[in-house]
This record gives structure tokens, C-alpha cells and sequence, in this order.
């Protein structure tokens, strides 16, 4: 069991690995040859030169200038400087809600563990309960509820602070909400022009043999639609045309590559060994080569192109249809468009960029499918996964050391070493086991057939949270409880064992200390130190980069990775609201997580990260009820803990509690919660009004026909292969069609 001086190495370990990462970063980021690393956002908007094109030879490469390295804290102040308007016109609105929830994180548990250290704290350390009982326990559990003698009255203090705890997360969460939906409301009204304002997904598109797919779309709105419908899209299954074209897209960055060469140094012209990385094989003319290459894959893709737009099988029963008003494209997506509802599905289509081309190719029959198969994989994989975590659990602490390596006792005892193991190798056997793990969802969200990344990302990160609930938290108390506790349950009645279970769960405090400042402290450091990021840029730079399309290639800024990040901070807040009444000790360690991920994302965000997709932060309801469930676990938890502690009497008092939370979610959804999923066609109307008001002569269908072309078919020749007339079309009178049934289509609903 960890003792106080065992956290307090592990917390000077972990502070002294955060401290030497931000030297570190602090040193390297004001190196001329890493600038593009550290500061690759502001490359590619083209509004920072590379400093290794001035200056002396060495300067170019090393940073000169002493008196920098002495300001090597100066990026945190410059990381709170821009007001959060301006970084949503930098990052977006989805980054700045991002960086809310640390703040809110903030601003949740610093008054909670202000009162927690006031009130609770004296109240668990003035027993003796734990000094006479025969349980292994720390000094650190003398902090915790552990500590408080079974039917003491002194559980009335745990009961109103879980009462004043849950009043003031609720007041902040819908402080928040409402904030952020304003926000929401505010950046939609506000924004651009954007194609997906006027667009709407239509799928399961019914089949007719008469008419193709796309016919059928044009004749389907022209009817119902009359006033509003202006353009449509037919979805292609082009999968094997992207193959073909990021094919030759490498071969063309090779032959540009060898042409520089060549034109660098004309007296030879450059050639390679066409065997395995040019060792053997025979010797060819490079430029010839791959010119030869090019010029084979271009038909391959020419004519891969033609059997997509000429056979009929290669279009599915999927389109983007853009309307001539925002109201029109709101009425369309929020209604029921047939009698028959399983038929011309619609929804806000995504925005161009947040498309995620693969997918819509599934047929839409196909998704229950696909998702049941999810399903039943990801139970296998959350439940067998807790297999491997109790068995790493087991051994990453002294006890099991020992048993499995008893030649390693001698060592292992020493206490330096002892403090080492028990505070730093639990968390990072943990973390070592969970970094593959958002990259194996996010392949089982691509299959379950999603068809935006932001979609993608906010399914993996649902199936990543329930994943650390299961496994981390609710698997770390169970089997830390059977390892540590083992002891005891052999030598006493099992009428006993519920109240020895019950008293080892807030001691498993330690192990989520040691987590936090694992995962979080030293985690969140190495997050802007970008180690790997920093090493693959030289390799590339070294090895690889050819031409300067390679180099923007060799930054790779990445982005928030919300599927990954978001789970991890939830995983904080369950913590710390589990444990703000059972062992506030935790407290301090999660406050310092909050304050330095907020600094340090704030900067990535500003200089690194490049925005993928905008999606206004359609995900904050998500986050608000992970933060509810959080909650609610916190209060079933207290009150099962109680129960074994012989206070009955507060059951009836606590079991009000979680009543109440989920009445106050229910509140927030009906009154938040819509602004995240419909779009007011008060909004849409003002807007509209606005926009002819200010550009009466504007040609929308020329913006919107090339919005959701299939970025392969701009790929090939650069010009949409589909474009549609530039003339404004009037509503017809009469729609003609080649159907020679089920003419009732024709008539408007």
C-alpha cells in the first residue's frame, strides 16, 4: 500500500519528468530547423516563413540568441493572451468549446476541494478507526471516509456536502450549456456562407426502373420542393477510383521529385533500381519511369471514371440536395419527406470537409447490420480487455513483483526504488495498455458506417469512455480490492466481507493518484514537447521530403483527436466527483491536471493543431451527460458506501440525489439541447433575408453544384465532372419523367 512518502516521490518524479519536458520543449521550439514542427498552423496559412532561409550558416540551424533560452516560460502567457473571440475566428468554435471543459473542470473542483479540505478533511483525519482495524491501510487513507467509524453521526457532514457538491456542478453545467448553445447560435448566425447551410443528406433513396437515381432525386424535390430546390449530387461508389488516384498522386510526387533533380544538375539524368528500395533490380531512366507510370494510371483512372458515371450499379441510392434558402434546407432536413418513413431519409448533410467519402458508399440496408456486429465485438473487447488489466494490476506492485520475480526481493525493498514502483509503474502499466486502443474504435466506428469524421469521432469517443469506466474505474476498484484485500477476506465470516469491500474503495485513492499525475502531469507535458511528431518530421525531412508539397506533408499539425482526448478528460471528472466526498486528497491532482491541459492545449491550438472539420460544437451534449453519469455513479457509490458503514438513516436523503440529477439533465435537454441537433428556421429565414438584402445578385448554384462533388472527380482533370447548368431554373409547372409507373410521385404530397 502507498504511503505518503511514496506519493510524495511519485509526485516528485512526475513534477520533475513535466518540468524537464517543458525545458525541453521550451529549448527546442526556438530552434530554427524545428520551427515547422512546433508551429506548422501558421505554415500552412502561409503567414510564417521558415527562419533557416536567413541568417548565418549555423544560425540557421541553432538558435544563437542566449537571452531567448532564459525566457523559456514566456509560451504560457502568450497562450492565454487571445481572447476567445478571436480563437474562434482562429480555430473555430469547436476548439474553443474544447478548451471549456477544462475550464470548467477548473471551475467545478477548485471550490469543491476548498470545502472538501475545510470540512470533510478534519472530520475523516479525527478517527482512529483504520489504526484499529486490521485492514493494510496509509496514511493517506486516514484522509478518507475509511477512516470515520462504522454509525458515526459524523456522516451527516458527508451527506450535505454531497448535497452542496451536486448543487454547485449543476449550477456551473447549466451555466455552461447555456453559454455554449448561445455560442452555437451566435457562430451559425454569424458565420460564412457555407455549402452545408443549404445542403441536406438524402439516403435510402427508393428504387425505381424506370429511373436512375439521380432522375428520380431531381423529380422527387422539383415536386415537393417546388420553391426551395435547386441542385443535387448522386453519391458514387468510388473507392477504387481514390486507390487509383493517391496511387498516382505518389507516383507524380516522385517523377516532380526527379525532374528537380534533373533540372538542378542537367549533365546526368537521375536513375534508380527498380527492385526492393533500389538494391537491386534493373537500372532505369528515373524520369522515364515514372513519366510512363503516370501516364498508365491516368488511364486506369480515366477509365475507371467512365464505367462509375456510365454504369448505374456504381451510383448508390444516396444524395447531397442543396435548396436556394437556408429555410428551405431546414424545413427539408427536419421533416418527413414520404409516407412511407423508411424511404428518402434526410439530415443536415456535414460540411465538405467533415465528409467521410469511404463510408457513403455502405448501403444504407446495411448499417443495422453493421452496427449490431459492432456491437456484440465491442462488448467482447471491453470485458475480455479486463482480463490483461487485472493481470498487469496484480503485478505492478510490490507484493506481485515479488511472488512472480522473488529473486528481485532484495532490490525491490529498498526504499527509494519500493517508492518508485508503487507510485509510477500501476499508471504506467495502465497507460501502456490503452494507447492503441482509440485507434482500434475509431476503425469500428469507420465500419459501423458513419459518414462524417465528426460523427466518427464522437461514436469512438462514447465507446472509449464506457470503455475507461468499465475497465480503468470501476475494473482498477474491483480487482485492486480482491489483490489487496485478499488477506482479510480469508480470515473473517462473510457477513464481514461487504463492509471490508466498501471500506476499500476510497483507498484505492492512491492508485488514481498515480494515474493522474501519470496520464495527466506527465502526459499532458509530453503532449507539447510533440516527441514523436519531432522525430518523424527529420526522418522525413532527411529520407523522404522531395518536393515542398512533401514538407507540408512532414509537419503533420494533427488535431485534437477528440475521440481520445474527451474520453481521458471525462475520465478526470468521474474521478473527481467520486472521490470529492469519499477521499478529497485526490483533488489537488486533478485541479493540476485541469490548469496545465488548459494552458497547454490552448497553445496547440493556437499554433498547431489544424481543424479537420467544424461541426459548432454539435458534441457538447455529449459531454454534459458523461459529466451527469459522473455524477449519478458519485452519489450511487456514497450511498452503497454508507450502507456498509451501518447509516441506513441516510439512504432515504441520498437516494433524493441522483433523482434529482437526472431530472435536472432532463431540464437541460429540453432546453439546451435542441439548438445542438435543429436548426431554428427563425435563424434561417433572418439570415436569408439578410444575405439577398446584401448580395442580390448572387449566383448560389455555382457556389453549391461543385460543394459535393467527390473530391477524386476534382482530383482527375481539376473541374467538376458533373456541372450542372449555370442558368437560374424556375419552378416547373409540370415535372416531365420517363416513369411509366407510380406516377402518384409526381403529385405534391
Amino acid at each position: 500500500m502507498a504511503t505518503l512518502g511514496d506519493i510524495g516521490v511519485a509526485a516528485a518524479i512526475n513534477i520533475l519528468s513535466a518540468f524537464a519536458f517543458f525545458i525541453a520543449f521550451a529549448t527546442l521550439r526556438i530552434q530554427p530547423v524545428n520551427d515547422r514542427v512546433y508551429f506548422p498552423k501558421w505554415y500552412l496559412r502561409g503567414l510564417r516563413s521558415s527562419p533557416m532561409k536567413s541568417g548565418a550558416s549555423v544560425g540557421k540551424f541553432v538558435n544563437l540568441d542566449f537571452r531567448s533560452y532564459l525566457m523559456f516560460l514566456n509560451w504560457m502567457p502568450a497562450a492565454l493572451q487571445m481572447p476567445e473571440l478571436e480563437l474562434i475566428e482562429h480555430a473555430g468554435l469547436d476548439s474553443a468549446v474544447y478548451l471549456r471543459i477544462y475550464l470548467i473542470g477548473l471551475k467545478i473542483f477548485v471550490p469543491i476541494a476548498f470545502l472538501a479540505f475545510v470540512v470533510m478533511v478534519p472530520v475523516n483525519w479525527t478517527n482512529g478507526t483504520l489504526e484499529q482495524s486490521k485492514l493494510t491501510y496509509s496514511n493517506i487513507d486516514k484522509l478518507s471516509i475509511s477512516n470515520v467509524p462504522t454509525g458515526s453521526n459524523r456522516f451527516w457532514t458527508h451527506i450535505v456536502m454531497s448535497y452542496a457538491f451536486t448543487f454547485w456542478t449543476c449550477h456551473i453545467l447549466k451555466k455552461e450549456y447555456e453559454i455554449i448553445a448561445s455560442m452555437r447560435l451566435h457562430f451559425l448566425a454569424s458565420g460564412r456562407r457555407n455549402a452545408d447551410q443549404f445542403t441536406v443528406l438524402v439516403r435510402n433513396v427508393p428504387f425505381d426502373p424506370d429511373e436512375q437515381t439521380g432522375e428520380l432525386v431531381e423529380h422527387f424535390f422539383k415536386v415537393n420542393h417546388p420553391d426551395h430546390y435547386l441542385t443535387h449530387q448522386v453519391v458514387y461508389d468510388a473507392n477504387k477510383l481514390t486507390e487509383l488516384v493517391n496511387e498516382r498522386n505518389k507516383i507524380q510526387n516522385w517523377l516532380d521529385f526527379y525532374q528537380l533533380k534533373y533540372t538542378r544538375k542537367q549533365s546526368r539524368r537521375p536513375s534508380f533500381k527498380t527492385g526492393f528500395l533500389g538494391i537491386w533490380g534493373d537500372r532505369v531512366d528515373a524520369i522515364d519511369y515514372y513519366t510512363a507510370k503516370v501516364e498508365k494510371l491516368s488511364k486506369e483512372i480515366s477509365m475507371e471514371r467512365q464505367i462509375i458515371t456510365n454504369n448505374s450499379k456504381s451510383i448508390m441510392p444516396a444524395a447531397f440536395v442543396s435548396f436556394r434558402t437556408r429555410w428551405g434546407a431546414a424545413v427539408c432536413a427536419q421533416t418527413q419527406q414520404c409516407r412511407n418513413p423508411t424511404v428518402w431519409l434526410t439530415e443536415w448533410a456535414p460540411e465538405p470537409r467533415d465528409v467521410y467519402w469511404n463510408n457513403l458508399a455502405i448501403p444504407y440496408i446495411s448499417l443495422a447490420v453493421r452496427w449490431l456486429i459492432i456491437a456484440v465485438a465491442f462488448f467482447f473487447l471491453t470485458f475480455f480487455f479486463m482480463i490483461p488489466i487485472a493481470f498487469v494490476q496484480s503485478l505492478a506492485n510490490i507484493e506481485g513483483i515479488e511472488k512472480a520475480l522473488p529473486f528481485l526481493r532484495p532490490i525491490i525493498e529498498v526504499k527509494f526504488i519500493k517508492s518508485i514502483i508503487q507510485g509510477f509503474l500501476p499508471g504506467i502499466a495502465l497507460k501502456i495498455f490503452l494507447i492503441f486502443l482509440p485507434t482500434i474504435l475509431m476503425i469500428m466506428s469507420k465500419f459501423e458506417g458513419f459518414i462524417s469524421l465528426s460523427a466518427l469521432e464522437r461514436r469512438s469517443a462514447t465507446r472509449y469512455y464506457i470503455f475507461l469506466f468499465i475497465n480503468v474505474f470501476l475494473g482498477s476498484i474491483i480487482t485492486g480490492t480482491a489483490f489487496q484485500q485478499l488477506k482479510s477476506f480469508l480470515h473473517e465470516s462473510a457477513n464481514n466481507i461487504p463492509k471490508t469491500i466498501g471500506v476499500s474503495i476510497p483507498m484505492k485513492a492512491t492508485f488514481f493518484i498515480t494515474y493522474v499525475m501519470v496520464d495527466g502531469w506527465a502526459g499532458i507535458a509530453g503532449e507539447i514537447l510533440r516527441l514523436k511528431p519531432l522525430i518523424i518530421f527529420h526522418l522525413k525531412a532527411f529520407f523522404l521530403v522531395k518536393t515542398d508539397k512533401d514538407k507540408e506533408e512532414a509537419m503533420d499539425p494533427g488535431s485534437l483527436g477528440f475521440n481520445a482526448g474527451e474520453p481521458q478528460i471525462q475520465l478526470y471528472f468521474l474521478l473527481g466527483l467520486v472521490y470529492a466526498v469519499v477521499a478529497p486528497i485526490l483533488l489537488p491532482f486533478i485541479i493540476t491536471f485541469f490548469g496545465l491541459a488548459f494552458v497547454v492545449y490552448r497553445h496547440q491550438i493556437i499554433n498547431v493543431y489544424n481543424q479537420e472539420y467544424e461541426s459548432a460544437a454539435s458534441f457538447w451534449p455529449d459531454v454534459h451527460q458523461r459529466i451527469i453519469v459522473a455524477l449519478v455513479v458519485s452519489q450511487l457509490l456514497l450511498m452503497g458506501l454508507l450502507s456498509t458503514k451501518e447509516a441506513a438513516q441516510s439512504t432515504p436523503l441520498l437516494i433524493t440525489l441522483p433523482i434529482l440529477t437526472i431530472w435536472f439533465h432532463r431540464f437541460c435537454k429540453d432546453r439546451f439541447e435542441p439548438a445542438f441537433v435543429r436548426y431554428p428556421l427563425q435563424e434561417a429565414m433572418m439570415k436569408d433575408t439578410l444575405e439577398r438584402a446584401r448580395e442580390p445578385n448572387l449566383n448560389l448554384k455555382s457556389y453549391l453544384q461543385d460543394a459535393y462533388i467527390h473530391p477524386v472527380f476534382k482530383d482527375v482533370d481539376g473541374s467538376d465532372s458533373d456541372a450542372a447548368d449555370e442558368e437560374p431554373e424556375q419552378s416547373p409547372v409540370l415535372v416531365r419523367t420517363k416513369r411509366l409507373s407510380k406516377r402518384s410521385l409526381l403529385l405534391p404530397s
